[in-house]
């Protein structure tokens, strides 16, 4: 017969089945290999933290230069050159125009170009793919040239429509490329069910290969709103209103005046004339 153990006899069988702590005994080699190990990782902290110091140290002082010490005044006068409607919001404002609106069409015409080489059989497919493929490794600077001769006939230089839509060409080939690929991970039975319903390949590319696509056509708008983000080329070349810059090119343009200005003592705006291509 099993007896029924008490509460206070229930305790005492727990704290038995723990295990005891055991002191480890460290030997002198072991504790020396750690300290030298913590330095190590201490070195490369300061290497890692120094830069971004001196950064921050640089911004308060007003008079900053490539050596930097602890500011004896906390001052805010580089915050209010640079943060400014003309240096930082306005040229924000313009790459939040310029990306997103390439990225909305860049995924709208990539899920169109898509969707007749995911889903049909045709003669010319593979070459057209090699052709995208071949267009995704051409370097953008071999090209600028040619455009910005072309943009200049057609009177196109400093136009935001203009190098919207260029910028959607440079896209298209990486996006048409990726979305038939998640393309053809939705399955055609789905699509043959709804047009058996009586859906047109348009409805059922809007209401079934789309939204099981979704995460794919996130992922083609994110990277193409993050590439062309940082596109300082195509806008350097193709834009030359001040006031129509992104921020790539007024962080560039905001550097060249400060560096005429620590030189010459003067402001003179550096920046290379896109005109002598004419």
């Amino acid at each position: 017969m099993i007896g029924v153990l008490s509460s206070g006899e229930r305790r005492a069988a727990r704290s038995n089945a723990r295990p005891r702590s055991r002191f480890r005994i460290t030997s002198p080699r072991i504790m020396a290999a750690r300290v030298s190990a913590y330095g190590v990782l201490a070195l490369i902290a300061v290497f890692f933290i120094a830069p971004l110091l001196w950064l921050v140290l640089s911004a308060f002082e007003p008079a900053a230069s490539v050596g930097s010490a602890a500011p004896l005044v906390l001052s805010f006068s580089n915050f209010a050159k640079v943060l400014n409607w003309t240096t930082t919001y306005k040229p924000l404002i313009n790459s939040a125009i310029l990306s997103g609106t390439t990225a909305v069409i860049t995924v709208v015409a990539s899920l169109f170009a898509a969707y007749p080489l995911s889903r049909y059989q045709m003669r010319f497919r593979k070459p057209f793919l090699y052709t995208i493929v071949f267009s995704t490794g051409l370097p953008i600077t071999a090209i600028l040239v040619p455009v910005y001769s072309m943009f200049a006939r057609f009177n196109l230089v400093d136009n935001m429509s203009a190098v919207i839509l260029f910028m959607t060409a440079t896209s298209l080939p990486f996006g048409i490329w990726l979305m038939k690929g998640f393309m053809d991970g939705v399955p055609l039975e789905l699509e043959q069910a709804a047009w058996v319903d009586g859906a047109t390949w348009l409805g059922s590319l809007r209401r079934i290969v789309a939204p099981l696509m979704l995460p794919g056509i996130m992922v083609i708008t994110i990277f193409t709103f993050v590439s062309q983000w940082g596109n300082f080329f195509v806008p350097f070349i193709l834009l030359e209103s001040q006031s129509k810059f992104p921020a790539s090119v007024s962080i560039y343009t905001f550097f060249s005046q400060v560096w005429a200005w620590s030189t010459t003592g003067s402001w003179r705006r550096s920046r290379f004339c896109t005109r002598c291509l004419r």
